[in-house]
């Protein structure tokens, strides 16, 4: 979360600080063109250390909120060197040995994944000869607000082959975000190696799984796919072309997500004779976001071990839902949390083991906030202990307290009625959804 001197100043006076309920940020995709030279010049003038350096040095000048990186593989290193964002991944290796993708921001994140792809093919390129893939974080814009962020770097080729494994590239990509965004909004960008018009390509199919807009189609192109292939110069003299770089994104009832710009960013990244600094043309866009009305979250707590979960899509099908009864399971550590709505629905996570402790909460009574605790098992950080506090000062708790603890407080006029997070036998990681009474 981004932190003003106010809020700076408030923090270290002990005054509590609301979280932010809206605000924006922007994105940056590039390709940076990093395999060794000998393997591809990529028809870039200059040498490949100096044009790296200034990528990092124009990265840090013009402080995109979110950069995603693909090919950053051999000159990594140089882009970092002048580069000045607080957060920034570290590369998985060189041509070979690395998937070349890697983020910058001035947001922090949780559950940082690299993910390799199933399929691939030499068919055109030499896709195999190195691991790409895709890569997952779920970067946090404020206390309580995120949005999962996907960087990714297709098959490349028009063979038969290459078709069939970047078909199953996005596939995967699709499946990935209905597993592990479930709930959630999302903004996937990179190299797609995809065209609309390109009819074996499967842009269009992965949109429609995954409920993702592309932001250069809704703002610049009518809302309407290119059907007439016009490819990009490079630099790029105009929006209206089509290129294989894209953002999409989509908003969720946790988070309203609008896109307000999209850009080719070709101007801003070439040499000081004009010359460009990569093969691919550079894109851009910045989004809107507000709390959702219906429901928010809290902070995470706990690991990032387990299978994700979340209540959000059954609590948005509702109309004002509230918590009937809670219940929990815990002993040394917490096993379960459950909550029964007023309309006899019933949300439930983690484990079978502990014993259940149970609150029915009265007619006028809500759960307004939760202390968690948390420690290590197995070298893992796993939820240990969890005390609620209805409206009404009752308390319901279970498991075993630490010294590391947190405590999450609906605000006001609204109450905790839901979860989200990551379990298995226990409660690993947890959140907690609320909604207005």
């Amino acid at each position: 979360m981004k932190i003003n001197p106010s809020m700076a100043a408030a923090m270290l006076l002990g005054v509590p600080v609301k979280a932010a309920t809206s605000g924006s940020f922007n994105v940056l995709s590039m390709n940076v063109a990093g395999l060794p030279a000998f393997l591809n010049g990529n028809s870039v003038p200059g040498d490949k250390e100096t044009n790296s350096e200034l990528i990092g040095s124009k990265f840090g000048q013009y402080g995109y909120d979110l950069i995603h990186t693909q090919e950053d593989f051999n000159y990594h290193a140089y882009i970092y060197a002048s580069d000045t964002h607080p957060y920034r991944t570290a590369t998985s290796g060189g041509a070979l040995f690395g998937s070349g993708l890697n983020s910058l921001a001035n947001y922090d994140w949780l559950d940082f994944r690299r993910v390799k792809w199933n399929t691939c093919s030499d068919a055109s390129e030499s896709d195999c000869l190195t691991p790409k893939g895709f890569t997952f974080m779920r970067l946090q814009l404020s206390d309580g607000v995120y949005v999962d962020a996907y960087n990714l770097h297709t098959d490349a080729g028009t063979e038969e082959e290459d078709l069939k494994a970047r078909a199953s590239n996005l596939q995967q990509v699709a499946d990935y975000i209905n597993t592990w965004s479930i709930g959630n909004a999302v903004v996937v960008f990179g190299d797609t190696n995809s065209r609309y018009t390109r009819v074996a390509d499967i842009v269009p199919a992965f949109l429609t799984q995954s409920g993702l807009t592309d932001a250069q189609v809704e703002l610049i192109l009518g809302g309407v796919a290119p059907t007439v292939e016009v490819l990009c110069d490079n630099p790029s003299t105009t929006n209206k072309c089509e290129t294989v770089d894209k953002i999409f994104y989509r908003g969720s009832a946790l988070l309203d997500l609008t896109a307000t710009y999209w850009a080719y960013e070709s101007g801003k990244f070439l040499q000081s004779n004009g010359s460009i600094l990569s093969d691919h043309n550079p894109i851009t866009a910045n989004f809107t976001w507000a709390a959702g009305a219906s429901l928010r979250q809290s902070s995470f707590f706990g690991g990032a071990e387990g299978t994700w979960f979340s209540d959000v899509p059954t609590l948005s099908a509702k109309t004002a839902p509230k918590a009937s009864v809670l219940t929990f399971k815990g002993a040394s550590r917490l096993d379960s949390v459950a909550i029964t709505l007023a309309d006899g629905t019933a949300l439930a996570h983690g484990g079978t083991g502990g014993t259940a402790s149970t609150l029915t909460l009265g007619s006028n009574e809500s759960w307004v906030s939760a202390q968690l605790c948390q420690g290590q098992k197995s070298g893992k950080t796993r939820n240990f202990y969890i005390k609620a506090t209805t409206s009404a000062g009752r308390t319901l708790e279970a498991g075993t307290t630490t010294s590391d603890c947190a405590t999450f407080t609906a605000p006001d006029g609204w109450a905790i009625v839901g979860f989200l997070g990551q379990d298995g036998d226990e409660m690993d990681q947890l959140a907690f959804v609320y909604a207005p009474q």
